[in-house]
């Protein structure tokens, strides 16, 4: 009698040439964090006693932490302020951002090294410092996130009293997760406040926490909107037009008033003179001024670009650009390092940092690593409403 080897329809894997690609830039990154456990960060990265930040921080810490704030935004809408019509796109935005602050972490241990000792965060604790507090924010943020995506979990399994119990807890859960997120984009600023000395005048100042909140809460909305402008079309789903147009309208408003609070910061502080005449650093200030701000504040206030599916992507893709942009300049390409004796220095300098092949393929595989559990949830858990329900008309008679 022959075995039946026949595999549920279920179970079956259908590999597409994306998902290989995925799975080999994963895997590469895998094989070069194993290298740096073994021979240190300085064998697979240009990371040195003078330039000891570089792109890690910049893409995966500050860009990763900027561009997940939407999850807060978007469940403090439904849950503080019960704007109950966003609600379908709430566990895709949870999703998109819990993604991210997994991503971080992952970034952080292989950059920082011996992730067994991760504990030791726990009893050998430095109040005085924000990395202590960032670090924290980060457990207690991912913990809470993934508490508020799991009714999706509970859904596929029809645990229907551990459904019940999380929507109860669901509005504490959303206001602590508010108040950490808040802290935490906060913090990333508070955390540039050491380098005074350092950091160009044009970004250093003592309210960059104010000026870190204010343009993650723009950069939150400008994800969400091209994270839903993607997942619609990969995955052949409605796009919620109405509802991302109203969080686009929001969006010149929150801009307008983080360029109001930059420019007065720069006025009051005696810092706009180096506006114009500070060469590399002038061109790098007002490229993310017109990219990040300027730009996207224009192209939103106008009705038919948020109420464009197209619209919407394009003026999504250049605020992050430009915010990601200032997340670099901030915490890179304006800093001066140990043995610089400018802001930009050259090739020649031992503080000149560029970073190395492997650098780059370790946040590409963890990237990889995020699109590929985002489409597997996607995929296998109710992350999205359905169409009827979601994009459906409006019943003629309510309770």
């Amino acid at each position: 009698m022959k075995a039946n080897l026949t595999i549920h329809p279920r179970l079956r894997m259908n590999i597409s040439p994306l998902v290989w690609a995925l799975l080999g830039f994963m895997a590469l990154a895998g094989l070069i964090a194993l290298y740096r456990y073994a021979f240190g960060v300085g064998a697979i990265s240009n990371l040195s006693n003078s330039y000891p930040w570089g792109f890690w921080v910049s893409f995966d810490l500050f860009t990763g932490i900027a561009i997940s704030s939407g999850a807060f935004i978007i469940a403090a809408v439904i849950y503080i302020f019960e704007l109950k019509e966003f609600k379908p796109m709430l566990r895709a935005v949870l999703l998109t951002a819990l993604l991210g602050y997994i991503m971080e972490a992952m970034a952080l241990m292989i950059e920082l090294g011996h992730p067994e000792r991760i504990w030791y965060f726990f009893i050998y604790q430095n109040w005085t410092s924000f990395l202590l507090f960032i670090g924290l924010y980060v457990m207690i943020y991912i913990a809470i996130m993934a508490a508020e995506l799991s009714p999706a979990v509970f859904e596929k399994l029809h645990w229907e009293k551990s459904i019940n119990f999380m929507k109860r807890l669901m509005k504490p859960l959303v206001i602590v997760g508010a108040v950490i997120s808040i802290l935490h984009q906060g913090s990333l600023g508070a955390l540039m406040l050491i380098q005074p000395t350092k950091l160009f005048p044009l970004w250093w100042t003592p309210i960059l926490p104010v000026l870190f909140f204010i343009s993650a809460v723009a950069v939150g909305l400008g994800m969400t909107i091209f994270e839903s402008s993607l997942s619609s079309r990969y995955f052949k789903r409605g796009l919620e037009v109405h509802l991302l147009s109203k969080l686009a309208a929001t969006i010149p408003f929150i801009l307008g008033l983080y360029l109001v609070v930059k420019f007065f910061e720069l006025f009051y502080s005696g810092d706009a003179k180096f506006l114009f005449n500070s060469g590399t650093m002038s061109v790098l200030f007002w490229s993310e001024i017109l990219i990040g701000v300027l730009f996207p504040m224009i192209w939103f206030a106008f009705k038919r670009n948020r109420q464009s599916a197209k619209g919407l992507l394009v003026g999504a893709v250049i605020l992050l650009f430009g915010m990601i942009l200032n997340r670099f300049d901030v915490s890179w390409f304006a800093v001066k390092h140990a043995n610089s004796i400018t802001y930009m220095p050259t090739f020649m300098d031992p503080a000149t940092y560029f970073p190395s092949w492997s650098e780059i393929a370790v946040s590409i595989g963890i990237f990889s690593f995020g699109i590929l559990v985002f489409g597997l949830a996607v995929t296998y858990l109710p992350v999205f409403e359905t169409e009827d329900h979601a994009h459906g008309p409006a019943p003629e008679t309510g309770d």
